[in-house]
């Protein structure tokens, strides 16, 4: 495992790092600890030794898991990274209210590296309504965390904004090839450089996008024989300003093959001719796949009780695949539940208020009944 050490506090890092966001699950949405705990049991073995976690990940059931596996050796080889739910922040005291709740969670009276989760305007004017920086620095004092960080799913001007804030540890963006300039972008991650700000990137396969190719895209990466995550890695791992990956892996098998990457990459890595396919995939995808989705689960609950990243990834389907994919998501999509399906949406946009990715949820809806209709071929 390659490891990039960061500056500004004088730690290493790994290279990759273990997302909590998309463990694997049994059929009624509770973590299958067994599998989870090997995967990031192997993975700390295998030289990972930072963990990002949250409040809400697994519905509040990945902090424990993380908390758990952390207890069995690890706690001291491994850096512990966790995120204050921000919108739940409507008192000065909700603040010391959750990081304890988390800190018992965790079974830890330290957490490494702590972030205010999922920055946008709102929640960061809602924070800002209270002594938001005289509160991290007293956290950092009482040593409940070590580094003081933010995630944030918006646009530049908000990001610099506040990186200019205050003396950060870190930061978190979502970053890949497909987003360079979406959100925070090259733009957000060359600012932090050059703010000697490490950062962090999550969503280095867009959700599972770039590693699940249409045929005809598979077959541009086969002529090169390149895999399509390691084309992805290889381009993140690229970067200078980027101090570690965080994957949201969800097998064992993608734990191997992620770690072997990040093994055998680094800067400079990343050929002209890998550049140039990079350019041809981002192209393909502009013209076929419609909703920018990654299934971060931010948007539900619903309050009609709509899956929207299951009906978004149905419909993205359709237009990518081509093929046989598209009469088995319109079979899916006939046994759901007519108060549950695309129509049953009652436009009250409270799940625009959660998305990362700003997608217009609620107009989308029609058009994804239309589309995953079975009658519609």
């Amino acid at each position: 495992m390659k490891y990039i050490k960061l500056q500004n506090i004088n730690i290493e890092l790994s290279s990759l790092g273990f997302g909590t966001m998309r463990l694997p699950i049994n059929q009624d949405d509770t973590i299958e600890t067994k599998q989870a705990t090997d995967m990031i049991s192997y993975g700390f073995d295998n030289g990972i030794n930072y963990i990002d976690t949250a409040y809400p990940y697994h519905n509040g059931q990945s902090e424990i898991l993380t908390g758990e596996i952390l207890k069995n050796g690890y706690r001291d080889k491994v850096y512990l990274a966790t995120k204050l739910p921000s919108w739940n922040i409507h008192l000065e005291s909700d603040f010391d209210k959750y990081l304890n709740e988390q800190l018992s969670k965790l079974q830890v009276d330290q957490i490494d590296f702590y972030l205010l989760h999922c920055m946008n305007v709102n929640f960061w004017d809602q924070l800002n309504n209270f002594d938001l920086f005289r509160w991290a620095e007293r956290i950092k004092k009482d040593g409940r965390i070590k580094y003081f960080g933010f995630s944030i799913h918006d646009s530049f001007p908000l990001f610099k904004t506040i990186i200019d804030s205050y003396d950060w540890d870190f930061c978190q963006i979502q970053y890949n090839y497909m987003n360079e300039k979406v959100q925070v972008g090259t733009e957000g991650l060359k600012y932090a450089g050059s703010k000697n700000i490490p950062v962090m990137a999550m969503e280095p396969l867009l959700g599972g996008t770039l590693a699940n190719f249409p045929d005809h895209i598979q077959k541009l990466c086969d002529d090169a024989n390149i895999n399509p995550v390691e084309l992805a890695f290889k381009w993140l791992l690229d970067k200078p300003e980027i101090s570690c990956i965080l994957s949201g892996m969800n097998n064992i098998d993608q734990v191997k093959q992620n770690i072997k990457i990040a093994d055998s990459n680094d800067i400079n890595s990343l050929t002209e001719s890998e550049s140039l396919l990079i350019e041809l995939i981002i192209k393909e995808f502009g013209i076929i796949s419609p909703i920018p989705c990654t299934k971060c689960n931010y948007c539900i609950p619903c309050p009609v009780n709509i899956n929207i990243p299951e009906l978004f990834g149905m419909f993205n389907a359709l237009s990518v695949h081509k093929r046989a994919q598209d009469s088995l998501n319109k079979n899916l999509y006939s046994n759901i539940p007519i108060e549950c399906n695309a129509n049953a949406c009652v436009n009250c946009k409270q799940c625009e208020k959660h998305c990362p990715q700003g997608i217009p949820i609620s107009n989308w809806m029609p058009k994804v009944h239309a589309g995953l209709l079975l009658n519609n071929s």
